[in-house]
Order: structure tokens, then sequence, then C-alpha cells
């Protein structure tokens, strides 16, 4: 007794009335998953790789799936009893023999065999398929400030892409055209060809493998279905934003071949240098000069911060290269929620040009530390000593 089949709706995943393109949706993920070229010398795989192959055979013709819908399986066994699959699946029969012959209508993909190109197309790398082709992506370089990276900024970019063809609405078709069957390849979107004892089986060129053609290309795009433009757009860049991140703009890359998908847009950020802040992923750093007496007395100063002035205390005594955080003062998060820290760092500045009076004060200032007789501070000597 053999064994049970599997329901087809089933093996494919989706509902009994799944549509056209849900069910051809179900079967390209089922059939990659499948695919011997990604499970090498797995017969389960393999034996999978038929099965989804075969079901989706039946549920893509309305007839076949009207019949089994109403009898099951029951309805592709042979009038002596023994099991024949739909349309050759079982052995018997003269239909459809190799389940790549179905994968290879769905993906598009010429040629014999399971070789590697099928994953190559499928992911973008082949041809158009039935005709139609998705557009390619684009991307656009911007260059924005710190202070629109810190906040977030709209920009109107503009640049040049196929766009779709207006009057033929991306079709590739004069108006009013209407569809002939190729007779190139008399509507089987591919064609043969003998090189020696071989036979290579390729897309048609006529009719890029759609299997038919118009009566009339369209004048202004050749057929193609889309022509050359100049586009605007908007552009929303979040705050947070670093340079290298990319921002996807979803369709607004080059219109797809004969009313094919469109591609997207990536928008590559670039932020420039600032003259007061270097960032440092969220945190920003800036060097700051300070007096010898504010650093010597102590204080409060005034810094610049992206959100506006901040106050900043300095202890009395600061040295210089001191490095004070302001929390919270830096980058927002790309993803929201924290922000990064500001760290400022104090430079004492020396004065350069002293009056009398500034001299003789600062020489009693010195005279008084002990700084004319000990300029360098002891501590230094007692460190040195071990190189002497």
């Amino acid at each position: 007794m053999s064994a049970k089949k599997e329901d087809y709706y089933e093996l494919l995943g989706v509902a009994k009335g799944a549509n056209e393109e849900e069910l051809k949706k179900a079967y390209r993920k089922k059939a990659v998953q499948y695919h011997p070229d990604k499970n090498p010398g797995n017969k389960e795989a393999e034996e999978m790789f038929k099965k989804v192959s075969e079901a989706y055979e039946v549920l893509k013709d309305p007839e076949k799936r009207a019949a089994y819908d109403r009898y099951g399986h029951a309805a592709f066994q042979q009038a002596g009893g023994g099991p024949r699959g739909p349309g050759g699946f079982g052995g018997g029969g003269g239909g459809f023999h190799d389940p790549f012959d179905i994968f290879r209508e769905v993906f598009g993909q010429q040629g014999g065999g399971g070789g590697g190109g099928i994953f190559d197309e499928f992911f973008g790398g082949g041809g158009n398929g039935g005709g139609a082709g998705r557009g390619s992506d684009l991307r656009y370089d911007i260059e924005i400030s710190l202070e629109e990276a810190a906040h977030g900024v709209e920009k109107e970019i503009s640049f040049r892409r196929l766009g779709e063809c207006k009057h033929c609405s991306g079709s590739g078709a004069e108006p009013g055209s209407k569809r002939t069957t190729c007779p190139t390849c008399r509507g089987a979107g591919q064609v043969t060809t003998s090189r020696g004892f071989f036979h290579v089986r390729q897309v048609c060129p006529s009719c890029h493998g759609s299997g038919s053609r118009f009566e009339k290309v369209c004048a202004k795009c050749s057929g193609e279905g889309r022509v050359q433009e100049t586009t605007k757009i908007n552009v929303r860049i979040p705050p947070g934003v670093d340079t290298g991140s990319k921002l996807r703009s979803s369709g607004n890359g080059e219109a797809g071949v004969m009313g094919g998908e469109a591609g997207d847009l990536y928008i590559v950020v670039h932020v420039k240098e600032h003259e007061v802040f270097e960032r440092q992923g969220d945190d920003l750093f800036t060097e700051i000069p300070i007096k010898f007496t504010l650093a010597t007395l102590g204080g409060t100063i005034q810094v610049p911060t992206l959100q506006g002035k901040a106050t900043l205390k300095i202890p009395a005594g600061t040295q210089s290269g001191t490095t004070f955080r302001l929390k919270g003062r830096g980058m927002p998060h790309l993803r929201g929620g924290s922000h990064g820290d500001q760290l400022i760092r104090v430079h004492v500045e020396v004065p350069t040009a002293l009056s009398t009076e500034q001299r003789k004060k600062l020489e009693d200032f010195a005279q008084a530390c002990g700084d004319a007789d000990e300029p360098v501070s002891k501590s230094f000597f007692e460190k040195a000593k071990k190189f002497f």
C-alpha cells in the first residue's frame, strides 16, 4: 500500500482560497528552500522540492485545481488504479516530467538542469523572465551639517533616473496596441539553437521571454517602458545619523522594464566636520581655553553645546588638560531614547604680554609661593631621580 500523499495546499502553506499570486509567492519560497543547489546531497530536500513543484503544477491550473478540490488525489489516478501524477508526475502521462521546468517557469530561468545560475537570476543577477523586470537600485550621497544630524532635517534632492514612460504608462506598447503571439518563439518565450551536438535554450530575443509582443511598441520609449528623467523627492533624515548611515526610499530607484517593479533609492549620509565639536559615536568632544586666574581661583563659564549654551563649573586649582562631562548633551541615539555626552577639555592660557604692574604682582605671587627658588615641582624631581 502506498503512503498517503500530502495535501497540496498544506505543502505550499496556503489557504484553499489562495489566489494565483499567493500560490506563486508561496511556491517561490518553498522552491528556494528545498532546491537541490541549496541542499547538495540531501535526498529529503530533493523529494520535498519535487512535491512542492507537483503541488504548484496542479493548483496553478484552474482545471486541475477544480478536479483536485472535488476529488482530491483520486482525480489523478489512472483507470486501472495505479497512481499517476498530474500531467505525468508519477511516471504516467506525457505532460510534466521534470520539476525543474516548473521552477524555471516561475523564476524565469533558461537552460537545463539545476545549475547555480537560477539563484543568481532570482536574486537580481539574471534576466527579466517574462518580459517585465525590476528596476535597478540607485545611490545618492548627501552631505549635512552636524547640527542637522543632531536635530534631523528634511532635504529635497534632485537626481537623474530611468522613470516610467508616461506615454505608455510603463507597458512599452503604443496606446491601443494589442498583444500578439511572438513569431520568433511562437509563444514559448524561449528559443533553441544548435551548436554542433548541443542544443541550447535561451530567452527569446524578440519578446524577452514573455511569449508575446505588442503590435506596435511605444514611440517614446521604444518598448522599454521607461525614459530618462530628472526627479525631485523630499527625504527625511532622522536625528542621530552619522557618516555612512544609509536610508532607503522604497520605489524611488529606476522604473522597472515593461511595467516591472521599480527599484529603491539608497541615500548615503555624510556629516561635515564641525569647527567646534568632534564626534565620537554619540559623544561630542570640544576643547576650551580658560584664563590662568579662573583655573587658579575657580568659577563658572558658559560653554557651547548643540542645544545652546550651558554653564560649566571650574573648581579652584583646575589643571590644564582636565576633562569635564556634560551628561546628555551629546548626539541623540539613532534609534531614539537616549543621548551621548559632551566632553570638554580645558586648556589654561598663559599670559604672553604683561604690563609692568601685572609682572610685579606675579613676581610677588611667585615669591610668596616659593616658585622663585624652586620653579619645578618637587614631585617631578622625585620621579626623575631614577634616570640620573
